[in-house]
């Protein structure tokens, strides 16, 4: 679904104390990014908090008020300090209610796995008024109520849930882009990149620039929705880099 005059937007919240103490590397932030790329919608901030419910709340309340859709990440587990449903369901000031449908299939996939217990129950506690996202990794399912996802903070069970949601979710058009590597001091050619983009307005210039082989480069990343627009601005850069002695890659280096 798309609606291609609108610029549609997404926050992240990452939760979890591994994070913010190192112990445990983020992968979902990147992975929640590409994958809101591809349905039409930009991740427009990420914030990463601890596994304190007023911390949760006051960041839900926060981005649920700034951006079209919201999406957390990590504890939705069956231990005492996954409180992301408790602080998900104050935030939106409803209570928490065990989904029947969750249940059901926590009972099916605990079948053979020694039977649901008090703690495996907690995976099919949901804020009430919530849909299911379905996870085929480990049983327990995300959950979905209007534009706010709660997902769990495995990466590759985050991988599954949002493979789930593609195409669901009303977006506007895809992000493209088109990387140009280039041996050149990015400050030399600030000024060239300034007036590039300024001359191509639905495009953007990212610079990364990098030290190889005793050599300082960089690769310039245009992006744009429109294909059209992009390979204009990818040309103008090529020539303007041409112009000033710097050939280029196509793809990067």
């Amino acid at each position: 679904m798309t609606s291609p005059e609108k610029i549609w937007t997404a926050g992240l919240i990452v939760i979890g104390d591994e994070i913010l103490s190192g112990r445990t590397q983020d992968k979902n932030i990147a992975q929640v990014a590409s994958w809101l790329q591809v349905q039409g919608i930009r991740l427009a901030e990420v914030r990463v908090v601890p596994d304190v419910e007023s911390r949760i709340v006051e960041a839900v309340n926060a981005l649920m008020a700034d951006y079209d859709y919201l999406f957390t990440t990590g504890g939705i587990g069956p231990t005492h300090d996954d409180i992301t449903v408790d602080a998900v369901a104050k935030a939106l000031g409803v209570p928490v209610v065990i989904h029947p449908d969750a249940r059901a299939l926590l009972e099916r996939y605990y079948e053979t796995r020694g039977g649901l217990n008090e703690g495996r129950l907690r995976m099919a506690r949901v804020p009430e008024g919530s849909e299911l996202i379905p996870n085929r990794m480990s049983g327990a399912p995300g959950i979905r109520r209007g534009n706010l996802f709660v997902m769990a903070g495995v990466p590759h069970i985050t991988a599954g849930m949002l493979d789930a949601l593609t195409g669901q979710l009303e977006g506007g058009a895809p992000l493209l882009s088109e990387t140009i590597g280039c041996w050149c001091a990015e400050s030399e050619v600030a000024e060239l990149l300034r007036s590039v983009e300024a001359a191509h307005e639905t495009c953007q210039i990212g610079s990364y620039p990098f030290f190889r082989e005793g050599r300082v480069g960089a690769n310039f990343v245009v992006r744009s929705t429109s294909a059209d627009d992009l390979a204009q601005c990818s040309a103008a850069l090529v020539e303007g880099l041409a112009g000033l002695g710097y050939p280029t890659t196509a793809g990067g280096i």
